[in-house]
């Protein structure tokens, strides 16, 4: 087969034309490509340098391989301290804050009318910057606050300093917690809710399904997959909790409400040792793929997809 001069032009012109694709495409991305590398990939990078470094601020550094891992988990006096405010800042905020979104989205049904303007009520604080929040907690919270100011005046009782009883302190946070981000997850639910199939429910409720043993073994199941997504980017955000207790308790009193993200910073940045800081940044990395995989692992027994 003979191959003529006018069977290799187009196909010429067809590599061009997709070199010059490429490098369209590689033109668009590489803003993007350089600043995930510069942000992200190299910090990334030096963090795990670092961590086998005793690395300060300032100084010479000197290589002791695993010593600030074994240092974190032997002799650290408040690593364990900050590992624990942390799971049990979770474990009282996740599932708070899941049941109270999952609740806001039945209510806010497509029976209530006005369900928009409550919904953008309560999505308000998840945008509303983190600084003034806790500074709103802060004025309704403190001794003299809003919330004291109305017990003594409507019932003559006085309330414990929320902010600095190492009772109240973690409550205070989760509280506040709880509300600047649950609004995010009630619109993740609310989603999953407006997109039942009406032919299931009617059927479920033909068979005699009411109340809460439709929202059992029928809504809820349906719905398993955004719950699934919830738990787990809530949970991933909860373990570097890190705002809220440093602008509301400042981590106080003493180390009651200190969380694992707060230790990293000030071991970092307070006593100006980088190689420890990233050690416990690892540790907190390793920790919450765990858990996130434990969580994937699970998802098989409860979750439902449609097929």
């Amino acid at each position: 087969m003979i191959t003529t001069e006018s069977s290799i032009a187009p196909r010429r012109r067809s590599n061009r034309l997709r070199n010059m694709e490429r490098w369209h495409a590689l033109g668009f991305i590489s803003p993007a490509v350089i600043g995930l590398s510069i942000f992200t990939v190299l910090p990334v990078g030096l963090a795990i340098v670092m961590s086998l470094f005793d690395w300060p601020i300032f100084g010479t550094r000197e290589f002791i391989g695993l010593g600030n891992y074994v240092e974190l988990l032997t002799s650290s006096p408040d690593f364990w301290p900050a590992l624990r405010n942390s799971v049990v800042f979770t474990l009282l905020y996740v599932p708070i804050n899941l049941i109270l979104a999952l609740g806001l989205a039945l209510l806010l049904g497509p029976r209530i009318k006005g369900r928009a303007v409550f919904r953008v009520l309560f999505f308000i604080p998840v945008v509303t910057p983190i600084v003034a929040n806790a500074l709103v907690w802060k004025l309704i919270l403190q001794p003299d606050g809003l919330l004291n100011g109305l017990s003594t005046t409507w019932f003559g009782l006085t309330l414990p300093n929320f902010l600095v009883d190492q009772n109240w302190a973690m409550i205070a946070v989760v509280t506040m917690s709880v509300w600047s981000g649950l609004g995010y997850n009630m619109l993740v639910l609310t989603a999953a809710l407006e997109q039942l199939p009406a032919s299931v429910l009617e059927a479920a409720q033909i068979d005699g399904a009411r109340g809460f043993r439709l929202m059992t073994k029928v809504v809820i199941p349906l719905i398993s997959p955004s719950i699934f997504f919830a738990a787990v980017m809530t949970i991933i955000s909860s373990l570097q909790v890190f705002a809220q207790p440093q602008l509301l308790t400042g981590g106080g009193p003493g180390t009651s409400t200190i969380p694992l993200v707060m230790f990293i910073y000030n071991t970092g940045f307070k006593f100006q040792d980088l190689g420890l800081a990233a050690a416990g940044a690892w540790l907190l990395f390793i920790i919450i793929i765990g858990i996130t995989a434990l969580q994937f692992r699970a998802q098989k027994k409860w979750v439902h997809y449609e097929h």
